[in-house]
């Protein structure tokens, strides 16, 4: 190919024999990072003869974290937590419940930077409209729409939980079978729209990795608020589902911060009524334990959590958390408790 390197080619899998191209191409040089292929959906095999392995490299992007669209400072890394955690005060500034509210039904859309309140929910509900006129018809031929749109609000309407299959069901007065929810998912998963969080145990064989269920997550906050039809007044006057979908937010930061470290986010539920919000799994085995709560008020609360189901961890595995933290909304300071739990601001957390 001619041109200097590295070529882009966007939305490739309209023309899946690219791929084999690529390969092929890539097969005739050692050079890397040639080629960056870019795409908004996953293609189906048909037309490709070659999986890549060992000549392409996959790589998930995101929506924006707030670091990367300017809201956080970034003045506390979440890879740093693993060594000594935060050493002494650190102010981070103010941050208003509107603020988050916007943050959330904007999403981390790069047009949607700087867009007046009254219209931040707009993209992330233009972007729906698309999926369900367009996107999910062309990779999924014969598709009750009307079905995908009411399993996805209910979708939302679960967001950052570990709902199930029945409750899904129910939602839709048991107008779905398991292996539709399967099929939508997976429709889902192939348009990038869905991130959930795999279980932990301390133990890496536990069966708890295995057993209990994915925590649930649009990839965005903004889609699960567009699809339960909030805005930011809206989202102000039901603090319960704003609080889910803080966590969504969180979370959403927190995996792109992990994954930049080559780390890994979960989450952690066991059969004693222990939960813990999220886990950051790094891969030489320690882990650190993460709280997320809306308001300041509630991190006393958070911590006591995090150091009981900590000691309960160490007792069942002899393994406990390499950090302890509570990622809160409204707050204007990073610091460390006496009792070893780090406080962070979400407008202060970066890689």
């Amino acid at each position: 190919m001619k041109g200097a390197v590295p070529h882009l080619i966007d939305e490739w899998q309209e023309v899946p024999s690219i791929w084999d191209a690529v390969r092929n191409e890539v097969d005739k040089s050692p050079e890397k990072g040639r080629f960056i292929l870019t795409g908004s959906s996953t293609p189906a095999n048909k037309g490709i003869m070659h999986t890549g392995t060992g000549r392409i490299s996959l790589i998930d992007m995101r929506t924006m974290s707030l670091y990367e669209s300017g809201e956080s400072s970034g003045a506390v890394s979440l890879s740093s937590l693993f060594n000594e955690g935060i050493s002494g005060i650190i102010e981070t500034g103010s941050v208003s419940i509107e603020d988050l509210a916007y943050y959330i039904v904007r999403g981390g859309w790069s047009d949607s930077l700087g867009v007046p309140a009254e219209y931040a929910s707009s993209f992330a509900s233009d972007y729906i409209k698309g999926l369900l006129q367009e996107d999910i018809p062309r990779v999924a031929d014969s598709i009750d729409i009307i079905k995908m749109h009411r399993f996805m609000r209910s979708l939302a309407r679960n967001e950052s939980t570990t709902a199930s299959k029945r409750t899904i069901q129910r939602d839709m007065n048991g107008e779905i079978s398991d292996a539709t929810i399967d099929s939508y998912a997976s429709i889902l998963s192939r348009l990038f729209l869905l991130s959930n969080q795999l279980p932990f145990s301390p133990s890496i064989r536990s069966s708890l990795r295995l057993k209990q269920m994915e925590k649930r997550h649009f990839t965005d906050p903004s889609i699960a608020a567009a699809l339960l039809g909030m805005n930011q007044s809206s989202l102000l006057n039901d603090l319960q589902t704003f609080g889910l979908l803080f966590e969504a937010l969180v979370e959403r930061d927190l995996s792109i911060y992990a994954a930049a470290s080559g780390n890994m986010l979960r989450h952690y539920q066991d059969y004693r009524g222990n939960e813990v919000d999220a886990i950051i799994e790094a891969p030489d085995g320690r882990w650190g334990a993460i709280e997320i709560k809306l308001g300041a008020g509630e991190i006393d609360y958070a911590a006591k959590t995090l150091l009981k189901t900590d000691k309960a961890m160490q007792e069942a595995s002899g393994r406990g958390a390499s950090f302890l933290a509570v990622v809160c909304g409204i707050s204007s300071y990073a610091y460390k408790r006496e009792d070893g739990v780090n406080v962070i601001p979400i407008t202060a957390l970066g890689v």
